[in-house]
Parts: C-alpha cells; sequence; structure tokens
C-alpha cells in the first residue's frame, strides 16, 4: 500500500453485482402474523387469569398486615434513624476536615502533545494557506482547460512548493486529465493531492533515519546565521539527554562570539558539556579537542556547531574541509551525520542555500526550523524533488521540546488533512 492510500485510504466503488447480492442478502420478506390459539389454549390461558386474580388478592391482604405492623414501630425506628444520622454526619465532617486540602486543589495533570498533533500545530498556516488557495483556485474554475493548467502551476509556485515540481505536476495532470476524460475541475482535486504525495514518497526509500553509532555518534551542523542552527542543537542535546544518553557540543564558529556564548548558554541550561576555544581560535583545533575529549569520556553523541559564512564559499568550504579531516583524524567513518539547518519561513531562499551548501560539503540531511511560524511548509516537497536530501529533523516551536525526528507520514498528513 502507497503512502497516499495509508495516509488518507483507499478509493474504492463496489461492484454493481456485490451491490445487488448485499440487498438481496438483506431483504426481509417474512411477515410479523401472530399464531391463532386454538381452543384448548384459550381455555388454559382464561385458567391462568384466574390464578393470578386470587394470588393478586392474597399479596393484597399481606401487605395490609405489614403495613399496621410497621405502624405500630414506627416510632422506635425514627429514634433510631435520627441516632444513626447524627453519628454519620459526625464522622462525614472529619472525614471531610483531614482532606480538605485535597477537595479544594484537586491536580489538572496537562496532556502532553502527540507527534502527530505537533504536527498538525506547527503545519497549521502552511495548510490553511495552500488550502485556501487550492478551494479559491476550484471554485473559480468551471471546466478543465489551459488556463486551469496555468493558473494551477502559479498557484503551487506560490505555495513554495518549486518550479520544478509544479511544472512536473501540473504535466503529470494534462495526461491524467486526458486519460480520465476529466471535464470539471473537482474531479482533479484528489488527483492533485495523490500526485503531491507521489512526489515525495518516489521510490519510497525516504532515508530519514538518523545514523546512531553503538559507540560515539558525531553530527555536524553547517547553516548560516541566523536559521536556528544553535538553538536546534540546545533542543536535540535536551532530548538525547533525556533519553539517557551522554551528550557534548563543541563551539566550533569561533569568528562570532556571540555564537560561542549562545550554545555556552544551552549547555548550562540542559547540562551538558560544551567544548569552546579561545576567541578568534582556529574553528578545526576546537573540534580536535572536543573529539579527543568525547572519546576519552565515552560521550554518546557529539554535535558540532560550525560557521555559517555563506557569503564567503571559498572560505568557508576550506574551513569544512579541514574540520572533516580533524575528525576524521580521531574516528575515521566520521562525521556520522552533517546536517544542514534552514527556516521553512524563507520559503524558496532556503532551496537556495540548500543548493549552495550541497556544493560546499556532503550532506546527508536537513534541520527544518521554524516550520510553526510560515505558510511555506511546501519548501519540503521542493527539497526532496530538486536535491534529494532528506529531511531528518524538525522544529515545531519555541519549547525546548518542541524538535523530533522527521516522519514524511505525519508531515504530509498534516500538510494536506482535510483538503479530500
Amino acid at each position: 500500500m502507497g503512502l497516499f492510500d495509508r495516509l488518507f485510504g483507499k478509493k474504492e466503488e463496489p461492484k454493481i453485482e456485490e451491490v445487488v447480492k448485499e440487498a438481496l442478502e438483506n431483504l426481509d420478506l417474512s411477515e410479523d402474523v401472530e399464531p391463532a390459539l386454538t381452543e384448548a389454549e384459550e381455555v388454559s390461558q382464561e385458567e391462568a387469569e384466574v390464578e393470578s386474580s386470587e394470588e393478586a388478592v392474597l399479596e393484597e391482604e399481606e401487605i395490609q398486615d405489614r403495613v399496621e405492623e410497621n405502624y405500630n414501630s414506627e416510632s422506635v425506628v425514627e429514634v433510631q434513624q435520627e441516632e444513626v444520622a447524627e453519628e454519620e454526619n459526625t464522622e462525614l465532617l472529619e472525614t471531610v476536615e483531614e482532606n480538605n486540602s485535597e477537595v479544594l486543589e484537586p491536580e489538572t495533570p496537562q496532556a502532553e502533545e502527540t507527534v502527530q498533533e505537533k504536527y498538525d500545530r506547527s503545519l497549521k498556516k502552511t495548510r490553511t494557506g495552500f488550502g485556501a488557495r487550492l478551494n479559491a483556485f476550484f471554485a473559480n474554475f468551471r471546466s478543465v482547460d489551459e488556463e486551469f493548467f496555468e493558473e494551477l502551476e502559479e498557484l503551487l509556485i506560490m505555495s513554495d512548493v518549486g518550479v520544478q515540481v509544479a511544472s512536473n505536476l501540473t504535466e503529470e495532470l494534462r495526461y491524467e486529465a486526458k486519460l480520465e476524460n476529466a471535464k470539471k475541475p473537482d474531479v482533479l482535486r484528489r488527483v492533485i493531492i495523490e500526485k503531491l504525495v507521489e512526489l515525495y514518497e518516489k521510490d519510497g526509500n525516504y532515508d530519514e533515519s538518523i545514523h546512531f553509532q553503538d559507540g560515539l555518534t558525531v553530527m555536524l551542523f553547517v547553516g548560516v546565521n541566523g536559521v536556528g542552527k544553535t538553538t536546534s542543537i540546545g533542543k536535540l542535546a535536551h532530548r538525547y539527554k533525556q533519553a539517557g544518553k551522554k551528550v557534548m557540543l563543541v563551539a566550533a564558529d569561533t569568528f562570532r562570539a556571540g555564537a560561542v556564548a549562545q550554545l555556552a548558554e544551552w549547555g548550562r541550561r540542559v547540562d551538558v558539556p560544551v567544548v569552546t576555544g579561545p576567541e578568534k581560535a582556529d574553528p578545526a583545533s576546537v573540534v580536535f579537542d572536543g573529539m579527543e575529549r568525547a572519546v576519552a569520556e565515552g560521550i554518546d553523541i557529539l554535535m558540532i556547531d560550525t560557521a555559517g559564512r555563506l557569503q564567503n564559499k571559498d572560505n568557508l568550504m576550506a574551513e569544512l574541509e579541514k574540520i572533516g579531516r580533524i575528525i576524521k583524524r580521531v574516528v575515521p567513518e566520521a562525521p556520522h551525520e552533517t546536517f544542514l539547518a534552514l527556516d521553512a519561513s524563507t520559503g524558496q531562499n532556503a532551496l537556495v542555500q540548500a543548493k549552495e551548501f550541497s556544493k560546499i560539503t556532503p550532506l546527508t540531511g536537513i534541520v527544518l526550523t521554524k516550520i510553526d511560524g510560515t505558510a511555506r511548509g511546501g519548501v519540503v516537497l521542493a527539497i526532496r524533488e530538486e536535491l534529494n536530501i532528506p529531511v531528518k529533523l524538525i522544529g515545531f516551536g519555541e519549547k525546548i521540546d518542541d524538535i523530533g525526528e522527521f516522519n514524511s507520514e505525519n508531515f504530509m498528513k498534516g500538510l494536506l488533512e482535510g483538503l479530500i
């Protein structure tokens, strides 16, 4: 079963033979007719009614006798009931006084958000924006013609799914419209959503899982300044420590004092060690110190923050290559993950950054940040189609636990739910 069918259910029309068969099976031809009573049964019924009336008279006489007996002892019972009631009220007052604090201050534990609820919440702006445009689009067209497809392609581009995605999808819809002989726009609504899911699904190989190692796992983070890279590292440090891992951070963005201070503050906040160096120190030397400490102290996850000076690509490339060589000198197969942090709110600019960084260093995954504050979540589809770099981590919001591993099914459901 494909991703679309798992998310939205398979659309199947029942065969006419099955409908007729089910109708015949459920058809009840019998009539509710009461069988006539025989003469013997009528006599038996009359005798039973006579016996029943005699029993009723006897029961009424017994009840009258009991009422008279109870009336004679009524005053005694009332006195006993008053004494018992007084004792019970005294005990009840004592119990209420003992448990008064519990009654007045009931605990109301807050339900923790599920992963799907986080996706639904963070993708609300994207889903609402895309859905509103799509609904308005279908309301404006009464027939499927060339203008319909041109407007649809423009709508998709405005939704930040990317020029290539928009072009490919429009061409496939042209083919589907001819194949199905579709004349009405609403016929293609489900097909549009289905094609968007298929574009992300591709061959079903998402490679979204993070490659954790049995021993030390080294994660290298790259990305321009201001995209939430350092904040993502801090939140991940909290997440992994909560999972029982030994975590260490390396502040290798030594050319920006604010970056070092920010990472150090995150380390203090989540109680994990941070390796820093002198101001303007060689980033590679700080990384080397961090690698050696991580090995010596049995660290499970080492996360390295780097500079993001994309405007000077030559220097950045040389710096990242040097850092890579230093890492491999200590752990030959590292870094196990090289993450590019992208701000989802920048839309197509995020796609441009991904293209440029992929030229500088091999990327294994993307950290998508600030998805909750934008209507441009469709950029995930563009990255998937044009660069084939998997999104592996996603930031849901401002809280310390608002980060998690990316799940395409949760994402597509949160993005497209309610549009079909």
